[in-house]
């Protein structure tokens, strides 16, 4: 019966999930006006998400100096990529003026963004195997 109960709890363990923690640092804020939203991404065909709604999860956060911080806790391993604004105006939604965005915004692997270099999934993702920590810089249009 020992046994059998040592084999359960093994059986057990390695079908537990590891879930993993993502930690999305945004640098390059003008100011700490508003917040910055984050959007976690997780399959293909949800970059570009211009109507803000095809995030696998989503966190607003508060500026702290130019920087602010979201953390995904319980994350399957898997690709994700980001997507960040600074709503400063509070607004939920990323202003526009003719066709480029007056916000900030970011997007990991992303340098800069422009009609030569359009964001998707794939070029905007990356693994999450264990607990990580990434940095984008926003862009200001």
């Amino acid at each position: 019966m020992k046994k059998q109960l040592i084999a359960l709890g093994m059986l057990c363990a390695a079908l537990t999930v590891q879930a993993e923690t993502l930690t999305v640092v945004a640098t390059g804020l003008k100011n700490d006006t508003g917040e910055v939203q984050f959007s976690l991404y997780n399959k293909e065909g949800s970059i570009p998400d211009k109507a803000l709604n095809k995030y696998y999860k989503m966190q607003r956060v508060p500026i702290t100096g130019t920087k602010a911080k979201a953390v995904f806790k319980d994350l399957p391993k898997g690709k994700y990529a980001v997507s960040i604004f600074h709503d400063a105006n509070n607004n939920h939604k990323i202003d526009k003026g003719l066709i480029m965005p007056e916000e900030g915004v970011g997007l990991s692997n992303f340098k800069t963004i422009n009609f030569f270099n359009l964001p998707d999934f794939k070029k905007a993702s990356f693994p999450v195997e264990q607990d990580k920590e990434v940095t984008i810089k926003i862009i200001y249009l």
